[in-house]
């Protein structure tokens, strides 16, 4: 087996301190054991697979592709260890954990500047646009992870995963909003084996588009694009809970302390939503959320940074 063989079958844990005592039960996969640190590492491995059995992308041709960080560390496995360059467009508004991270495995990194550090819709934007420019050279295959539905389908196994952990004991699952690629994929599955299961998404407050509100800019890392993604299917989506960035950042840090979980800041976003559902559903319910990735990739940011 390589490494991409390594890919998914991660851990479900449950929360022990953190859940209310008269909620549900609340469950977390530990997506951090993909081999980069990160749920992404399951679309990386489809979108490339699919596009070399379909003929998009050939021996020696060039990838490329605009990320916050995570989709480009797994892009970067991927593409390691299949031989293939890559070429990643991203920001300063992201750890650096995951820039150094994304160089370490080869990616070639092209930096667009951010408006004091945060994540905003015309950043985002400007980064497509970035790397539209460079897909068009030669021999240059562009994932295009808003719009690529190869995706999708690199999180049914995770939906399957779930599925089978819990013995299809599950209420609820409950994720935060990028792509819209997980949830949808996770959600096309876990509805297929019981379409009575509440699905629910989580998105930034402060930039809250799902709900109608108006984009604005936050700091919860790989979340809230500023405006609907075009893989986001409302159908699939029974609610939609917006946390705020601070909040989210409060969480993480208690994830870690109290449970010793330790997750990125949209994980802590996840978890206040759980834990919103948990109390309604009542302490016979099962609600599943994911530790989208490792705390390591955001030492040098305020979630953990020592003051």
């Amino acid at each position: 087996m390589d490494i991409l063989g390594a890919i998914g079958n991660t851990s479900l844990v449950q929360l022990r301190k953190i859940a209310p005592p008269h909620g549900a039960n609340i469950f977390a996969k530990l997506e951090w054991e993909n081999p980069t640190g990160s749920v992404k590492d399951r679309m990386a491995r489809a979108v490339i697979q699919r596009a070399e059995e379909d003929g998009r992308l050939k021996p020696g041709d060039t990838v490329v592709e605009y990320t916050g960080g995570s989709t480009g560390s797994s892009l970067a496995l991927v593409c390691a260890a299949k031989g293939y360059r890559l070429r990643i467009v991203t920001s300063d508004a992201f750890s650096v954990e995951k820039r150094d991270h994304m160089a370490a495995l080869g990616a070639e990194l092209t930096l667009v500047p951010s408006e004091g550090g945060l994540t905003t819709k015309k950043l985002i934007l400007d980064m497509i646009e970035a790397a539209r420019r460079i897909s068009q050279e030669p021999h240059t295959y562009w994932t295009d992870q808003l719009n690529n539905h190869d995706s999708i389908a690199g999180y049914h196994a995770l939906g399957e995963e779930i599925w089978s952990q819990t013995k299809g004991e599950l209420d609820a699952f409950v994720y935060s909003v990028g792509t819209a690629a997980c949830l949808r994929g996770v959600a096309t599955v876990l509805k297929r084996h019981k379409p009575g299961i509440r699905i629910v998404a989580v998105e930034p407050a402060e930039s809250s588009v799902l709900l109608g509100g108006q984009p604005g800019p936050h700091k919860i890392e790989g979340v809230g694009i500023g405006y609907i993604p075009p893989l986001w299917d409302p159908a699939l989506v029974d609610e939609i809970i917006p946390v705020k960035t601070d909040d989210a950042k409060e969480m993480t840090r208690r994830l870690a302390r109290e449970e010793a979980l330790f997750a990125g800041t949209s994980s802590g976003a996840n978890v206040i939503a759980a834990l919103q559902v948990a109390a309604r559903l009542g302490p016979e319910a099962r609600v599943v959320t994911l530790m989208s990735d490792s705390g390591l990739k955001y030492l040098s940011t305020d979630v953990y940074r020592r003051r």
